[in-house]
Order: structure tokens, then sequence, then C-alpha cells
């Protein structure tokens, strides 16, 4: 098995991990708070998690593509741009709901902002998804050895 290979399925892994973690630990308690408080847990919560889930699209992009050009299976390259994709997603897609609610003060809390985070949320669980994906794509390769059947016959 390729340390590389493995980097990225371990890499891929913590990005869904901390994925799921908000959509079934976080985002449900904070749900239970009032609208305030909730308005306030999210701006004070989504910027930490959007750093650190950003850098591992990132990284488990980049050591996918370092296996990829290292074995030459597409599978790497696969789960490197299903990785790749929540950086554009995210700021297509995500960015216009982040923007609103990092915009709100306190006092404009209430069912528009909580229903705005609760769209956050299900667009959040596409990224979880697009993560799977890649965690079938980068476990797949080294299931089959990590290489293409063309790259071990030169």
């Amino acid at each position: 098995m390729s340390a590389i290979g493995l980097a990225a399925l371990i890499l891929a892994t913590l990005f869904a991990g901390a994925a799921f973690y908000i959509l079934v630990a976080e985002q449900p308690a904070r749900l239970a708070l009032a609208d305030a408080p909730l308005l306030r847990h999210w701006q004070e919560s989504y910027p930490r998690a959007a750093r650190m889930q950003a850098g591992l699209a990132v990284l488990a992009s980049l050591v996918g593509v370092l296996a990829f050009w290292r074995m030459r299976h597409p599978l790497w390259l696969a789960g490197a741009a299903l990785m790749l994709a929540n950086l554009p997603f995210t700021l297509i897609v995500i960015a216009p709901v982040n923007d609103a609610l990092l915009a709100l003060g306190p006092e404009q809390a209430g069912a528009a902002s909580r229903a705005l985070i609760e769209r956050w949320a299900a667009l959040h669980a596409v990224r979880a998804g697009l993560s799977v994906l890649a965690i079938a794509a980068f476990a797949l390769a080294i299931a089959r050895g990590g290489e293409s059947h063309s790259a071990l016959r030169k």
C-alpha cells in the first residue's frame, strides 16, 4: 500500500468525519437553542470549521493528485477532484448563505435566520457526500493496488 495513497484516504476521512460531526451532533444541538443564541453559535463556529475543512479539502486533493502522478490510477484523480469540488461548491452555492448569516446582528435573529441555518446544513450535507465519494474512490484505488494496469505494464 502506498503511503501517499493512504495519506489521501486519511485526509478525506478526516474531512468527512468533521462534516458528519457537524451534521449529526453540532447542528442538531444548536438548533435546540433559541434564535439569537443559535445565530451566535453558528457565527462563532462556522469560520473555525471552514478554515479546517478548506485545508483538509485542499490537502486531500493535492495528495490525491500526487498519488495519481506516482501511480497513474484514475481513481486517485477522481478522489482528488471530488475533494476539490468542495471548494467551488462552497464558494458558489454556500457562500451566499454564509455571507447572509455572518451579516446578521443578534437583533435580526428569528425565523428567517433559523431557516438560513437549516438551509446551510442541507448544503453542507453535499460536502459530506462529496467526501464520502472521494473516500470510496481512494479506498477502491488502494484495494486495486493503487496503480492502473497500464502503469504496471510499463
